[in-house]
């Protein structure tokens, strides 16, 4: 019995030490996920913290925790002074902004929609963006316009428009679309870091979205420059370009394609102006085929820079097909869903586009 137990003894004391020579077996930590209005909160949240200048104003932004909740709990943390409700005015709030950031202070002046922000236009273009031309550099202005761009569902013609274009046409703006979380987070803190006016399109439908975080980007100090797009999916036979959240509709759409053999590269350009031309032609001259794809109406519009700039450099002459678009319909936003459905790209749409830019 002795010699059995002293066995018994001996045999566990070697399991041990064998296991503490192995050591445990570690997996990887899991990754974070976090959804995009959650990013965009951590985003102003650490920023507040960082820079006692920059505080935040708009319609609801405070006691109400923001009509998106993409503010909330910043007024319980900051109090009135950096978290102010405004009344239902954006000519006048925006300008108060401005003046705040002639002043030295860096505001983020949030628009319910970006279609208010039609009600503020004259302060964004006339007073944020000519200011440091017309003062020779003299008078900078730190300010961010942020908040839902694009169609939602069911808002109609007034609530559905896409600003990407009408603020990149203007000189003195920077303009950037996130569409992950990631780049959510990392371009507001560039945002609000700069000191150029920056016109900060999100999109409604993509708030509740959740990403994988990466552990760079949980840092504090992470941030991404301006002008620098994201290959999103590597490919070797077609070049899709979009923004926003048509990211998401052209990655769908490359791995419906890739069960056909067609291999798509998705480039997510992240910022409108300044545009990263050097990614989009790079991309053409691998793949000889470009599409296109944004909700904003065709004319004028971010494809249709795209392409012209495509044509203009040294991309144009690997084009083996013409350049494609595929764009929101040139109407007013329908309400009857149906009629809605068929005014937005679909994913549909882009592969029916792709098939004809490669004629098969």
């Amino acid at each position: 019995m002795a010699a059995s137990v002293r066995c018994f003894l001996r045999s566990g004391k070697n399991a041990v030490s064998a296991l503490g020579q192995r050591g445990f077996h570690k997996s990887a930590p899991a990754a974070v996920q976090m959804m995009v209005r959650d990013a965009l909160n951590q985003a102003m949240d650490e920023e507040l913290e960082r820079d006692e200048r920059v505080f935040l104003l708009g319609e609801e932004v405070a006691q109400y925790d923001g009509a998106y909740k993409v503010s909330r709990g910043l007024w319980k943390k900051y109090g009135d002074k950096r978290i102010i409700d405004t009344p239902i005015t954006e000519m006048g709030f925006a300008g108060i902004a401005i003046g705040a950031a002639f002043a030295g202070l860096r505001p983020i002046c949030e628009f319910m929609t970006f279609n208010f922000s039609m009600q503020a236009i004259d302060q964004v273009i006339n007073s944020a963006a000519k200011t440091y031309y017309m003062s020779a550099g003299q008078q900078s202005v730190p300010i961010v316009f942020r908040g839902p761009n694009g169609a939602s569902a069911g808002v109609a013609a007034q609530h559905s428009q896409c600003f990407a274009a009408w603020y990149g046409h203007c000189p003195g703006l920077k303009v950037v679309s996130p569409w992950s979380a990631e780049d959510a987070k990392g371009l507001l803190k560039s945002a609000i870091r700069d000191n150029n006016p920056v016109v900060f399109l999100e999109n409604e439908l993509m708030y509740g979205v959740p990403f994988e975080m990466s552990e760079e980007s949980q840092s504090k100090d992470f941030t991404i420059p301006f002008g620098k797009a994201k290959v999103e999916r590597q490919g070797t036979s077609i070049t899709l370009v979009t923004h926003s959240r048509y990211v998401s509709h052209c990655l769908d759409a490359a791995a419906v394609l890739a069960k056909e053999g067609i291999d798509c590269e998705v480039i997510n350009l992240r910022s409108i102006r300044p545009l990263d031309v050097e990614c989009i032609e790079t991309s053409v001259m691998k793949t000889n085929h470009l599409v296109t794809v944004e909700g904003g109406w065709p004319q004028f519009g971010v494809g249709a820079e795209i392409c012209a700039r495509v044509m203009e450099g040294p991309a144009f002459n690997f084009l083996d097909s013409p350049a494609t678009r595929v764009t929101g319909v040139d109407i007013p936003m329908p309400y009857a869903k149906i009629l809605e459905d068929n005014s937005l790209p679909q994913i549909k749409d882009i592969i029916f586009s792709v098939k004809k830019t490669l004629n098969v």
